[in-house]
């Protein structure tokens, strides 16, 4: 399809491409040039530049232009044009750079995504193996990659990609509080706990020579700032941010398709399934109440086991099953330390209080049901997949 025809359809979608920048007024006027042959629903966020760049805004009449005289960061235009096109009446925007490594002839790929995944933050993964491409960047983005799988159990191909469409009705709800770099991180991962899905499209990119690239990250500061964030997400999304996504997706999905698709028809072998229902019934027996779930699924995340299977095994500490996990703990306490109890006695009057009595014995206990249970629920879970099922 020509350049010209998806005028129509960026329109239509209520689409807009939103770009900012900052003193790169010697390629900026090419970016504008190339993504007006697709689309005049254009906004440009001059944060702050020092250049010619104003100079170069005022040759184009037909685009939208906010501007403000102090740099405050690539995060600061992007939520300041995310708020100024949905006052617009856009409802999804696709940010672009401004220093030319991005083609506009990959504007499609997004629109071509979006009808399938209306309500998704789209992120352009670009090729990170081409000759020209500093080996420091690539290092970045596998960084930036890994720690984002860790902070939403996402696997990504590209997270620092700047070329990306945002649905700027789910973006706009959230308050952010990065205003560099490090924004495009916190705005994934943010709204992914939220329910929203993050997907990749494949894009071209242009690395021109050394000399020739124009780039306002400070390696040393940046990149300082964007690992204080990751540490500071990771915690979030230890004690919030998974539990609030895996809410989403039982919600979005309902349990029956989660049983069907997540855990009765998972690609992983018997051996894994068995190993994380195991994992789940440990998880729900040891001594950590009101927190099995939130490390159920950081501890699952991190030994590669499938999260919704574990957290299942893991709700056995449900409040029905609690006075039977007390009571076997307490019990197999007092068995582990070779203490004498009435059974009698004991069974009538056990509770929060009297187990709280003698800690020590309930925690041994504990521990020791739980790595029996798991034990036990991992044979007899292997057992029963190997007879009843086949591996794919």
């Amino acid at each position: 399809m020509k350049a010209e025809n998806y005028h129509k359809i960026f329109e239509e979608k209520k689409c807009c491409v939103l770009i900012p920048t900052y003193n790169n007024a010697l390629v900026l006027g090419k970016v504008i040039k190339n993504v007006l042959k697709y689309t005049k629903n254009v906004i440009v966020v001059n944060d702050g530049s020092t250049d010619n760049t104003l100079n170069v805004l005022n040759k184009f009449s037909e685009i939208k232009v906010k501007t403000y005289k102090k740099n405050k960061g690539k995060g600061f235009a992007l939520r300041t044009g995310f708020k100024f096109a949905e006052k617009l009446g856009y409802e999804y925007a696709i940010s672009i750079d401004s220093d030319g490594q991005h083609y506009a002839s990959d504007l499609p790929q997004f629109l071509l995504k979006l009808n399938k995944n209306k309500n998704a933050i789209i992120i352009g993964a670009r090729n990170m193996d081409g000759q020209d491409q500093k080996q420091g960047s690539s290092f970045a983005n596998k960084f930036s990659n890994f720690w984002f799988r860790i902070e939403t159990a996402i696997k990504h191909p590209d997270t620092q990609s700047g070329y990306r469409l945002y649905p700027l009705k789910k973006v706009n709800k959230l308050r952010y509080y990065s205003n560099k770099y490090e924004f495009e991180i916190e705005v994934i991962v943010r709204n992914s706990w939220q329910g929203v899905d993050i997907k990749a499209v494949p894009i071209e990119v242009f690395y021109p020579e050394e000399s020739e690239r124009i780039t306002h990250f400070r390696p040393f500061k940046d990149f300082f700032r964007i690992s204080v964030l990751n540490t500071i997400l990771v915690v979030c999304a230890i004690i919030f941010g998974l539990p609030a996504r895996l809410f989403h997706n039982i919600r979005k999905k309902g349990f029956k398709r989660i049983l069907k698709e997540d855990i009765l028809q998972t690609k992983d072998s018997n051996i894994k399934i068995a190993i994380a229902i195991g994992f789940g019934f440990f998880m729900g027996i040891i001594p950590i109440w009101g927190w099995q779930v939130i490390v159920s699924l950081a501890l699952s995340q991190y030994f590669k086991l499938n999260k919704a299977i574990v957290v299942l095994a893991a709700n056995i500490s449900i409040p029905p099953m609690i006075p039977f996990i007390l009571f076997g703990s307490f019990y197999t306490g007092a068995l582990v330390l070779n203490k004498n109890i009435d059974l009698l006695h004991f069974t009538s009057e056990i509770n929060l209080k009297t187990v709280s009595q003698d800690l020590f014995q309930y925690i041994i206990g504990a521990f020791v049901l739980a790595i029996t249970t798991g034990f036990l629920t991992f044979l007899i879970s292997f057992f029963l997949l190997k007879v009843f099922r086949k591996e794919k």
